[in-house]
């Protein structure tokens, strides 16, 4: 039934993947907001929790269905919490991983040590009902570590290759894929807003 899809608001298929892995159970179906020629929203917020309901908000409003975001990123302590909502874009370049990662680690030069370069990322998603939903469903989850000396690793993408996980001395690009799905900060968000939605389903 149509009340039972979900809108990402994201051109991702890995995500839209990831995202149906959790929520399909519950009876939910996701379908990428291309599917209903949805453009990206303008994401002007000065949060990940804000970009993620401006996101959601506008593919709720634009297909009538119920929609899904995320926004995501990493927070360095030392540099105020940059990158932060900036990192998809953080050395200019939207997507540009190899240099938002070569300007973090420019950035760092004077942070030598492990306990100067404490970062965590960060993932918010928001679910809407509606576009003027007042009541939306709303996770916001963190994974802590720091960022290493050079990049390590061939998995994941992002600044992954240079965030050493808390507790593993591995990086994220390092950790087998099935682990890190396992204990990411998407992964926590995805499971604190499944356990919402299991308490107040959308129909």
């Amino acid at each position: 039934m149509a009340s039972n899809i979900i809108v990402l608001a994201s051109s991702n298929a890995g995500k839209a993947r990831e995202f149906s892995k959790l929520l399909s159970p519950l009876g939910y179906e996701i379908r990428l907001q291309k599917a209903y020629g949805v453009s990206d929203a303008e994401e002007n917020g000065a949060s990940f929790l804000e970009n993620a309901l401006i996101k959601a908000r506008h593919a709720a409003a634009c297909t009538g269905l119920p929609a899904l975001a995320d926004d995501s990123g990493i927070c360095v302590e030392a540099l105020n919490g940059a990158p932060g909502i900036l990192s998809a874009r953080f050395a200019g370049e939207h997507g540009n991983d190899a240099a938002n990662n070569a300007k973090l680690l420019e950035l760092l030069q004077n942070y030598p040590r492990p306990e100067q370069r404490r970062a965590a990322y960060v993932c918010a998603l928001a679910l809407v009902r509606h576009g003027n939903d007042p009541l939306p469903l709303t996770a916001v989850a963190h994974w802590d570590g720091s960022i290493g000396a050079e990049p390590l690793g061939q998995g994941g993408f992002g600044y992954d290759p240079l965030f050493v996980v808390q507790g593993r001395g591995l990086t994220a690009a390092q950790l087998p894929e099935e682990v890190k799905n396992l204990i990411s900060h998407r992964a926590r968000a995805l499971c604190k807003l499944t356990a919402l939605l299991e308490r107040y389903p959308l129909v």
